[in-house]
């Protein structure tokens, strides 16, 4: 019988394409190299499996052990498919900024995901750093790969990925353009190619903004996968030549081009290192060529830079025609409603049925709780929380007694407050995540503002 490969053993051998559509006229030739199409959808593979390896060589991983890493999900889907093959336990670390696919597909293979905060510093005892490294302390057989120090990273990319190049494009190749993160694809493949290529080659770390390799700030950024906010010890980087600092939104608005133009769906590092690549092909002759890495494909972002309702909430991507403001829409909303206050509130030392009452008599759903309401001018810091017709039906459901309560027993937080002058493009993202938010003119609440309400608004000026 003829022998077939497990999916593992099809790590590697993606291949390279041209990118007509996107190189710049009269500028160098484009090529990119598809690692999206590894089994596991990304460059991450090639490491994960180098890593167990070398882990159960060493006796460092034993049958029935643990897998514990921080990741921002592409190194996690390599590990836990090689786990599925081999038996192992996953626990996944991950930062709250990664894509809710992401988080799913990891899910999917059976492991078990941590998310934490992003905006931490690495040693904050929250962030997913300090994290994985205390439940790889705390689970019985739990090792730690540690991408971004081990060294089988770069390896991994020094024994296989950089002379898949070279039998590629051989010595064609003029300029390496790729994404930083652990640094272990710029390590590995930059040392393997310059030592066997007879020409130089210039190597272009593309970064994004915040980022610590080439930002004058440390801040948050939106692109998953690059960048840091401290240097692994996995990363020589001597070896890049050059960096080009791209924004969030160069960078999603380069990976949308590539699915537009191209028919090619790549993640946002990739996007990054295109937006990099063509800026390099911009100022380089036709008889050059570059060639970009591309670590992922597109799948696990379609809720957040292929979605514009996601661009849009983020600035990123403009709407046809003028933009509300917040105050505009209010107005509209009570020129509809005339018979309901343009401010409804109930004050906490009121009875739930009485909230209940005021609620049906407006028809709406939510409203604010406010200290008191004796006539006396409010301002945002009387306002103490919130009411929701789900959330009471719930209560008096379950005990009537609930109608007698004070407000203050049943209240929700505070809704979310956004400013009157604000454009409507910039709260979508709020209504997007809560159902409704409170409209302050300065420090005076002036209305409420639901999801309903935009709705109704934008389907008006259709």
């Amino acid at each position: 019988m003829r022998e077939f490969p497990t999916v593992t053993e099809l790590i590697g051998n993606t291949p390279i394409v041209r990118l007509p559509h996107l190189q710049p006229a009269g500028g160098a030739r484009l090529l990119a190299k598809l690692e999206y199409m590894n089994p596991g959808g990304s460059i991450k593979d090639r490491i994960a499996a180098a890593m167990v390896d070398a882990a159960e060589r060493d006796g460092l991983l034993k049958p029935g052990g643990t897998i514990v890493e921080p990741t921002s999900g592409n190194t996690g889907v390599g590990l836990a498919m090689v786990a599925c093959q081999r038996g192992y336990r996953c626990v996944f670390v991950m930062p709250d900024k990664m894509s809710r696919e992401k988080i799913s597909l990891l899910r999917a293979f059976g492991a078990e995901v941590v998310v934490c905060p992003t905006n931490v510093e690495p040693d904050d005892p929250a962030s997913y750093y300090s994290t994985s490294r205390r439940l790889a302390e705390e689970i019985p057989g739990a090792w730690k790969p540690d991408q971004y120090s081990n060294q089988n990273n770069p390896a991994a990319h020094y024994a296989d990925t950089g002379p898949e190049i070279f039998r590629q494009i051989g010595d064609e190749l003029d300029t390496l353009v790729l994404g930083v993160g652990t640094g272990g694809t710029v390590t590995g493949i930059g040392r393997y190619l310059r030592e066997n290529m007879a020409r130089p080659l210039e190597i272009v770390g593309a970064d994004p903004e915040g980022s610590i390799y080439n930002s004058p700030e440390i801040r948050p950024y939106l692109i998953e996968g690059v960048g840091e906010d401290f240097w692994p010890t996995a990363f020589d980087q001597t070896l890049v030549d050059r960096w080009i600092t791209v924004s969030d939104r160069c960078g999603f608005l380069a990976a949308r081009r590539m699915a537009r133009e191209e028919g090619i769906l790549v993640g946002g590092s990739a996007g990054m290192a295109l937006h990099a690549a063509i800026e390099v092909c911009r100022n380089l002759p036709s008889d050059r060529t570059v060639l970009v890495i591309l670590p992922d494909g597109g799948r696990p972002y379609l809720s957040k830079f292929y979605d514009d309702a996601w661009m849009i909430s983020h600035g990123f991507l403009g709407r046809a025609g003028s933009v509300p403001t917040v105050a505009e829409l209010l107005r509209a909303k009570t020129a509809d409603t005339a018979e309901v206050p343009a401010f409804v509130a109930v004050s906490g030392s009121q009875r739930v049925g009485q909230a209940i009452a005021v609620l049906q008599r407006y028809g709406i759903s939510q409203m604010p709780v406010v200290r008191e309401l004796n006539g006396t001018p409010l301002d945002l810091g009387s306002v103490i929380g919130s009411i929701h017709e789900r959330d009471l039906l719930d209560r008096v459901f379950k005990d009537a007694d609930t109608l007698n309560a004070e407000v203050t027993t049943v209240m929700a937080s505070p809704l979310g407050v956004v400013r009157a002058e604000d454009s409507v493009d910039a709260v979508f993202a709020d209504l997007q995540n809560r159902p409704a938010v409170l409209v302050a003119d300065g420090a005076v609440p002036v209305g409420v503002l639901t999801r309903s309400d935009l709705l109704e608004y934008l389907a008006a000026k259709r």
